[in-house]
């Protein structure tokens, strides 16, 4: 693809190379300043502490996806993530992907996959490091790939939301 090609997407790539380094920086860091196992507070290998009874930063691995779930499928999760990632590629049009806010979307979105494809086949498990506590519950740990994931899901739904809503305001949409 040259170029003039590429044009139309770069916000799209902007915002995938953004989530995509800084994910990939913090990671490295975890990495190398904080042990694996860093978690519980009172363990052997407690936690920094950020704020106080919510923001915590541990070194955890998640060998599954989210929260846990298809653990010990790494290799899949990798080549489900190429296969999202090429769907999303050759479906590009259809997406609207030349619109500024699904642009912003599949960026995050593209940018999370990555990054978490990047550590699947480095690391053979994906590397979560944010620990947030409400109250007493504590949140399933995650990264800035997850985060770029699951807002650039939220954004693409909040679009096509908008896109039904001013479809029906137009007149555009039949009910049946």
């Amino acid at each position: 693809m040259n170029a003039a090609r590429l044009r139309p997407y770069r916000l799209l790539l902007v915002v995938a190379l953004l989530v995509l380094v800084v994910d990939q920086i913090t990671k490295l860091i975890i990495v190398e300043w904080l042990p694996v196992g860093t978690y519980f507070v009172g363990s052997s290998l407690p936690p920094v502490i950020v704020i106080p009874d919510f923001f915590y930063l541990v070194h955890i691995t998640n060998k599954g996806a989210a929260w846990g779930m298809f653990e010990g499928y790494t290799l899949v999760l990798g080549l489900l993530g190429v296969v999202a990632l090429y769907s999303i590629f050759h479906y590009r049009a259809t997406l609207g992907l030349k619109r500024p806010l699904m642009q912003v979307a599949f960026g995050l979105l593209i940018g999370g996959i990555i990054g978490n494809m990047i550590d699947r086949f480095a690391y053979k498990h994906v590397v979560d490091f944010i620990d947030l506590h409400f109250g007493s519950y504590r949140y399933p740990s995650f990264n800035i790939a997850d985060c770029g994931i699951t807002i650039g899901v939220g954004l693409y739904i909040l679009a096509t939301i908008l896109d039904a809503w001013k479809a029906r305001k137009n007149g555009t949409v039949t009910e049946g």
